[in-house]
C-alpha cells in the first residue's frame, strides 16, 4: 500500500513536541519528509535525530517575518520542495478580561494569530511552484465558541478560523487547499505551560465529553493526516473538530 504522504515535503511549526511531535512522527510514518520547525532548539534536534534522513530541524519564532523567510529557504533547500504547512504553534494565556494586560494579549496574538499569518504568506510561493499543497492551521473549540478566562487565545483561535476561509478562496485557484483544525481539551504541555509547569488532573474536564476522555495528541494528527493527504483534496476553507464531542452540547447540559 502506497504511503498517504509519499513524496511529499512539510513544514511543521510548534513541532518539538505535543501535537506538533506527533503529527511530524505520523508524517514520516506515511513517507513524508519533514522540516521540524520550533523554538526549543533542543527537543526539535533531538526529534529530527529520532526519525533520521526523512526529517530535519530548523529554529523558528513564528512571529518573526525574518525566521519565516530562512525556514522556507531550510526546507526548500533540504528537501527540494514544499507541498504541506501546518501552522501548529501556539501558545495560552488564563486571565480574565480586566486581569489580562496587553503584553499578555499582545504575546498571544502575535504567536497564534500573526505566526499562522506570517506562516501561510510565506508559503505560498513555495506550494504554488509545487503545483499546489495544503495548508492546515490549527484553530481550537475556542475559534468556534468562547471559554471564560481567554480573550486572548479565543480571539487569536477566531482570527485563525477567519484568516483560514480567506486564504482558501483566494488560493484555490492555485491547487492550494486551506482548512482549519480545532481540537476540543488534549493531553500536551500547553496547558501546564499556561499555568507555571505544574501538572493539571484533567479527568474530571474528560469525564464531562460524550466519549468520556480528554485527546491525545495522536488524536489531531491523524486529522491533520488526512488534510494533508490527497485524500481530502476536495476540502478547502473548511472546519474540522475534534473534541471528544465538547460542542455538540451547549451550557444548560447538566450531565
Amino acid at each position: 500500500m502506497t504511503p498517504r504522504l509519499a513524496g511529499k515535503v512539510a513544514l511543521v511549526t510548534g513541532a518539538a513536541r505535543g501535537m506538533g511531535a506527533a503529527t511530524v512522527r505520523r508524517f514520516v510514518a506515511e513517507g513524508a519528509r519533514v522540516m521540524i520547525a520550533d523554538i526549543s532548539d533542543d527537543a526539535g534536534k533531538a526529534l529530527a535525530d529520532e526519525l533520521g534522513e526523512p526529517a530535519a530541524y530548523t529554529h523558528l519564532d513564528v512571529s518573526s517575518e525574518s525566521d519565516w523567510a530562512s525556514a522556507m529557504e531550510a526546507v526548500t533547500s533540504t528537501f527540494g520542495a514544499l507541498h504541506v504547512l501546518v501552522n501548529n504553534a501556539g501558545v495560552l494565556h488564563f486571565g480574565s478580561l480586566v486581569d489580562t494586560t496587553l503584553a499578555d494579549y499582545q504575546r498571544v496574538i502575535s504567536v497564534n494569530q500573526v505566526g499562522t499569518f506570517l506562516g501561510m504568506r510565506t508559503a505560498v510561493p513555495a506550494l504554488r511552484a509545487a503545483g499546489g499543497g495544503s495548508i492546515v492551521n490549527l484553530s481550537s473549540v475556542e475559534g468556534l465558541a468562547a471559554a471564560p478566562m481567554l480573550t486572548a487565545y479565543t480571539a487569536s483561535k477566531f482570527a485563525i478560523r477567519g484568516m483560514t476561509k480567506v486564504a482558501a478562496l483566494e488560493l484555490g485557484p492555485d491547487g492550494i487547499r486551506v482548512n482549519s483544525v480545532h481540537p476540543g481539551m488534549i493531553d500536551t504541555e500547553l496547558i501546564s505551560d499556561a499555568v507555571g509547569g505544574h501538572k493539571l488532573d484533567l479527568g474530571p474536564v474528560g469525564r464531562k465529553l460524550a466519549l468520556r476522555r480528554v485527546g491525545e495528541p495522536e488524536d489531531i494528527a491523524n486529522l491533520v493526516l488526512f488534510l494533508a493527504s490527497d485524500e481530502s483534496r476536495y476540502c478547502t476553507g473548511a472546519e474540522f473538530v475534534a473534541d471528544g464531542g465538547a460542542t455538540a452540547t451547549h451550557a444548560l447540559n447538566v450531565t
